[in-house]
């Protein structure tokens, strides 16, 4: 863990207005604010979506089970929470290979008595050694929720990106869903990354909505989509449509 040089996850708390990060963090995180003033309300529409997406996932589409890959530093409303509150029962595996995260994992385990969490050292490039030591939580013959929020933009090769997404979703049953945020391709956006890629850790890759909704071949996605995350089923409709961020998402079902 190098303090010297800004991290995603840790900006991503600062953001989010957490404690966790560094000087060197806020610096790089006030950095981009400078040059796209919205990437705060980005980071919190993308936590926002997690809410939304776990709810629904436990509630209307009936999933017990979650694999979050790429956690993230623990705050309000994590996943095993969120789940936890719909359906005590859920069973949550956590995975990720920052130090800085795995310091604060005892905040993801705070499970249910009726449920379960655990949390993996583990990296996204490596789906097997995640499936393998999933299953010491998860039962992976009955669907499973596989979150990838904020993860998959760290892959740059597409190819590579969709093996990964394939290697996890061929592991589950039907039933099973994926769901998926990235950065996307905007005005400011595409500034605050090219800084980001200059100064921080680890490089980002954005990808327009077509080709993030590809990385959902295969599935049935949800109505509405791939679209920015604040506009995925808000959880108040209005006339005025909510307003739109840099980072898309959505969830698609294992047929």
């Amino acid at each position: 863990m190098d303090s010297s040089v800004p991290h995603s996850a840790r900006i991503w708390n600062y953001w989010l207005g957490g404690k966790d990060y560094y000087d060197v963090d806020r610096r790089a995180g006030d950095a981009i604010l400078d040059i796209a003033p919205g990437m705060r309300a980005y980071a919190r529409a993308d936590r926002a979506f997690l809410g939304r997406a776990v709810t629904h996932l436990a509630g209307e589409a009936g999933i017990r089970q979650f694999l979050d890959i790429g956690t993230g530093l623990p705050t309000k409303d994590n996943t095993h929470e969120v789940a936890q509150r719909v359906a005590p029962e859920s069973r949550v595996v956590y995975v990720d290979n920052d130090p800085l995260v795995l310091a604060h994992a005892r905040a993801l385990l705070s499970s249910s008595p009726e449920g379960a969490t655990a949390y993996l050292d583990a990296d996204l490039r490596d789906p097997g050694t995640i499936l393998s030591a999933a299953r010491a939580t998860l039962d992976l013959s009955r669907p499973v929720a596989v979150m990838l929020l904020g993860i998959v933009n760290y892959i740059a090769d597409p190819d590579e990106a969709k093996a990964i997404i394939g290697r996890l979703l061929d592991a589950v049953p039907p039933g099973s869903h994926l769901a998926l945020s990235h950065t996307s391709v905007g005005p400011g956006t595409d500034e605050a990354v090219a800084y980001w890629n200059e100064h921080g850790t680890p490089k980002l890759t954005q990808r327009t909505t077509a080709q993030v909704t590809e990385l959902f071949d295969g599935l049935e996605l949800l109505d509405p989509g791939v679209v920015p995350c604040s506009r995925w089923r808000p959880d108040t409709p209005s006339a005025t449509e909510p307003v739109a961020v840099h980072i898309v998402g959505g969830i698609g079902r294992k047929p």
